[in-house]
């Protein structure tokens, strides 16, 4: 898949996760194969510009984490334009601009999904990124703000005329924020409205069928993974896997979860020291145990450990307890194992979700 000059091995991405997609995160999913761009959590233009350390960390990374994209958000221009010009300066793979963000504090800036209502400011804004920059622009968009006004069909013709590269949208408006149904009808509008980039759709895509159903139903050219690849870490080899064939892999054994979701706890300390590492990991490593069966033991002790020793020590205590719903073979009894995950688009209209997939308490109420 191509995205402006930028060619990729995959057409499926990363979204952005505040407070989730950092580095290591990054990391373990290239190391699980099938992502053909990352997208960084979104980072502030203004505190990018002044160097601020948290901005800075945010756009960390190294040579096992390419390609990049670095999501910004703001509504200055002049501000836009320099912290873009200082991320090429990165070699950074390619720039997004957030206008999806449903969190009131950015959009009370002017940004995040409230770029959605002006379109011909947004446009202009945009325009002043792209005239300067040598790496591909794209934004991130939501349906519009709300189902009064769904902008982002108008929008993303807008963007394209400007130069924009891609077109990310995420099925829901500003209104629904994570709740609700993901409405692919409104993706295949911005997928019609445009035909000179490509669209990349987002939302609910947490199996292969999901993904498979949302190339299917919008006519999207690449598929945007965000909660489903925090729920499984292994869903960028396998949608690609059931994409080309039609057949699922095997799920991960316990012990390949285990693995990896060690070796993301070592990244963490790598790159953020070991008590922030062990600190910011007590959130990741129930999502890991949430396809353990049983792991109420586990997430109980996990959430208070502050080193890599005492981490290890709750891992031994939690495997020794797990044993007793484990049949002569080492397996889960059948009572005892975690129920299919479902997609919300995927389900009978009126059904609820008999494994729902929460939205991450991070620094912000709602991504």
């Amino acid at each position: 898949m191509r995205i402006g000059n930028l060619s990729l091995e995959s057409n499926l991405f990363l979204s952005p996760l505040a407070g989730y997609t950092n580095l290591p995160f990054r990391l373990v999913l290239r190391e699980a194969g099938g992502l053909g761009l990352a997208t960084t959590d979104l980072v502030n233009a203004r505190s990018l510009i002044e160097k601020r350390p948290k901005a800075l960390k945010l756009v960390e990374t190294r040579p096992a984490d390419q390609p990049l994209a670095v999501q910004l958000f703001g509504s200055v221009p002049e501000e836009m334009r320099e912290a873009a010009l200082y991320l090429e300066s990165l070699s950074v793979a390619s720039v997004d601009i957030n206008m999806g963000c449903p969190v009131r504090k950015v959009c009370r800036v002017g940004g995040g999904s409230s770029m959605m209502t002006e379109l011909d400011k947004t446009a202009r804004l945009v325009k002043g990124i792209v005239d300067v920059l040598k790496i591909p622009v794209t934004a991130k968009m939501r349906l519009g703000w709300d189902d009064a006004n769904i902008t982002a069909p108008d929008l993303a013709r807008a963007l394209s005329d400007v130069g924009v590269a891609a077109i990310f949208v995420h099925g829901r408006t500003r209104e629904q924020g994570f709740g609700g149904t993901v409405k692919l009808a409104g993706i295949r509008a911005v997928v019609q409205a445009v035909n000179s980039i490509p669209v990349i759709g987002n939302g609910d895509v947490t199996t292969p069928q999901a993904a498979k159903r949302m190339f299917d139903e919008t006519g999207c050219a690449g598929v945007s993974i965000g909660r489903g690849a925090f729920y499984n870490p292994w869903i960028f080899p396998h949608a690609l896997h059931y994409l080309k064939t039609g057949l699922l892999l095997p799920e991960p054994s316990f012990e390949e979860r285990v693995r990896v979701m060690c070796r993301h706890l070592d990244l963490m300390v790598e790159v953020f020291g070991e008590e922030l590492g062990c600190r910011m990991f007590r959130k990741v490593a129930p999502w890991y145990s949430r396809r353990f069966g049983p792991a109420n033991e586990f997430n109980r002790h996990v959430v208070l450990t502050s080193t890599k020793s005492g981490f290890h020590e709750a891992l031994e205590n939690y495997r020794r307890w797990r044993r007793q719903f484990l049949d002569e073979n080492g397996e889960l009894k059948p009572r005892f194992q975690p129920a299919p995950m479902m997609s919300s688009f995927m389900q009978e209209p009126g059904a609820s979700q008999s494994h729902p997939l929460p939205v991450p308490k991070g620094p912000v109420e709602v991504w």
